[in-house]
C-alpha cells in the first residue's frame, strides 16, 4: 500500500495495485460512520469500435449502457434487491466514458462490497431476459428523446462532431439496442469488465487492508487483455454542422451552443484546460458575470441558462445554453462579449472572485464521498492527477485566460441548436 497525504485539500489517499491489474483507492475518513464504494469499469457509450483478441468490433450503440441495466441480474436474484435488503442505498450510471456502480450505507460493509464486486465481475444474461430489457430501455430511450434539454444536447454534439461517438446516444436508439443480444453483452463484459480496466474507490471508515482482501478474494487473479479503442478519423477544428432548428412541443424556444475545442495530448495541461475552462466559462456567460445581468435584465434569457467546459477521450468544448425568445441576440452576444474581453481585459476583481469560487467548489467537492470517489475515477481514467488542482489553480491568470477567449471563441467553432414550438414560424 501507498500512502499519499494532500496537505493542501487535508486530503489522505491509500493507494494499491493488485496483481491482476486492479487499482484501489481508499479515502479513509474514521470521523464518520458511513461508507461508499464506488467500482467503476473504463466503458462508456463512446467505446462501440475496439480491439479485442487481434479482432476489431464494431458493437451498437447502447451497449454500454444496456450492459450496465443486466449486470444486476445474478443467477440467485438481483444483486439490487441484496443490497437493499442488506442496509445500504445501490445505483449505478453510464457515461459517455465509464460505467460505474455502488452503494452508500453504514450498515455491513464489507459484505456488502463482496457483493458489489460478485455481481459486477460475474455476468448472467439469457437471450429471454435480454429481450425483456430490450422493451423497458426502450421506453426509457423514448422518454428522454421526447425531452428538449436532451434532443438540444445531442443535437449539438452531432452538429460538432462529423465521427467522434462523443455524439452517440449513451442509451442508443430502439433500433440499435434492437441489435444487442446475450452474446454481445458477454463479449462487451469479457473486453471491458476485467480487474485491468477497473477501478475501486472507498471513502469512509473503511480499513484498507479489508478492502485488498476483499478484493482479492473475489476478482479473478490474472490481469485482462490489452483493449484498442476507435473513435473515428481525426477531427477537423471546424464544426461538422453550424446550425440544427427542430420542432417540438415547449412553449419557449430552446438554444444551445457548443464551441468545439482543440484537445489537450497532455494529462497535466489536460486537466489545467479543464480548469481553465471552468473559469473562462463563468467569466464569460455564468451567473456572476456581466453579460448574464445584461441579458437577464433585458429580459433575453431566464435563470435556466448555462455555461460549462466538458472533455473526454480526444474531444472537448463548451456549452451555453438555456431558454430564450431571441437565439440569434444570444449567440451574437456571446461572440461580442469573447471578442470585448479578449481587447479590454478581463477585470482583475472579477477574475480573481471567480478563480476563488471555482476552487472554493472543488474543495468542496471533497465533503461529498459520492463526488470524492467518481472525481478519482474519471481521473484515473483519464490518466490525470485530479488532487494537484490547488497548484495548478494558483499559477492560472488573467492573460492566459484572455488567450483562451481569443483562441476557443470564433465563428467557425459554433455550433448552434434551437428548440422551436411546433408550428412557431418566426
Amino acid at each position: 500500500m501507498n500512502e499519499i497525504t494532500h496537505n493542501n485539500i487535508g486530503e489522505t489517499i491509500i493507494e494499491h495495485r493488485l496483481e491482476n491489474g486492479l487499482s484501489i483507492f481508499v479515502f479513509p475518513k474514521p470521523e464518520y460512520q458511513k461508507q461508499f464504494a464506488f467500482f467503476a469499469t473504463n466503458y462508456g457509450g463512446m467505446d462501440t469500435k475496439f480491439l479485442w483478441k487481434d479482432k476489431w468490433e464494431d458493437t451498437p450503440e447502447g451497449v454500454a449502457h444496456f450492459l450496465e441495466h443486466k449486470m444486476f441480474d445474478t443467477k440467485d436474484g438481483n444483486a439490487l434487491q441484496v443490497l437493499t435488503g442488506n442496509g445500504v442505498s445501490p445505483n449505478a450510471f453510464t457515461s459517455s466514458a465509464l460505467t460505474g456502480y455502488y452503494f452508500e450505507g453504514s450498515e455491513a460493509f464489507y459484505e456488502n462490497l463482496e457483493t458489489l464486486l460478485s455481481f459486477v465481475s460475474v455476468p448472467y444474461f439469457t437471450q429471454e431476459s435480454v429481450e425483456k430489457e430490450q422493451g423497458i430501455i426502450g421506453q426509457e430511450i423514448q422518454m428522454i428523446e421526447d425531452n428538449p434539454h436532451w434532443q438540444a444536447y445531442m443535437n449539438t454534439m452531432k452538429g460538432m462532431y462529423k465521427t467522434h461517438p462523443v455524439s452517440h446516444s449513451v442509451a442508443g436508439s430502439k433500433e440499435s439496442i434492437s441489435q444487442i443480444t446475450h452474446e454481445t453483452l458477454y463479449l462487451c463484459h469479457e473486453a471491458f469488465y476485467n480487474p485491468s480496466n477497473m477501478v475501486l474507490c472507498i471513502a469512509g471508515d473503511v480499513d484498507a487492508q479489508r478492502v485488498i482482501d476483499v478484493a482479492k478474494s473475489v476478482l479473478p487473479d490474472v490481469p485482462g487483455g490489452v483493449i484498442s479503442r476507435n473513435y473515428g478519423n481525426t477531427e477537423p477544428e471546424t464544426v461538422n454542422e453550424a446550425y440544427r432548428e427542430i420542432e417540438m412541443e415547449v412553449s419557449t424556444p430552446i438554444i444551445q451552443l457548443g464551441f468545439k475545442l482543440k484537445s489537450e495530448s497532455d494529462k497535466t495541461a489536460s486537466l489545467r484546460q479543464r480548469l481553465l475552462g471552468d473559469i473562462l466559462s463563468e467569466i464569460w456567460m455564468g451567473t456572476s458575470s456581466p453579460l448574464y445581468a445584461k441579458l437577464y435584465e433585458k429580459g433575453v434569457i431566464n435563470n435556466s441558462f448555462f455555461c460549462g467546459y466538458e472533455s473526454y477521450r480526444d474531444c472537448s468544448f463548451l456549452l451555453a445554453g438555456g431558454e430564450s425568445r431571441e437565439p440569434d441576440a444570444v449567440k451574437e452576444a456571446l461572440l461580442e462579449e469573447a471578442n470585448r474581453l479578449s481587447k479590454e481585459g478581463i477585470d482583475e476583481e472579477l477574475f480573481r472572485r471567480v478563480k476563488k469560487a471555482m476552487y472554493g467548489s472543488r474543495v468542496r467537492m471533497l465533503n461529498s464521498f459520492e463526488r470524492l470517489c467518481v472525481e478519482q475515477a474519471r481521473g484515473y481514467f483519464a490518466e490525470e492527477d485530479v488532487w494537484i488542482f490547488p497548484e495548478i489553480y494558483a499559477t492560472i491568470t488573467k492573460e492566459e485566460v484572455e488567450s483562451a477567449l481569443k483562441s476557443w471563441i470564433s465563428e467557425q467553432r459554433i455550433s448552434m441548436v434551437v428548440i422551436k414550438p411546433k408550428g412557431d414560424n418566426t
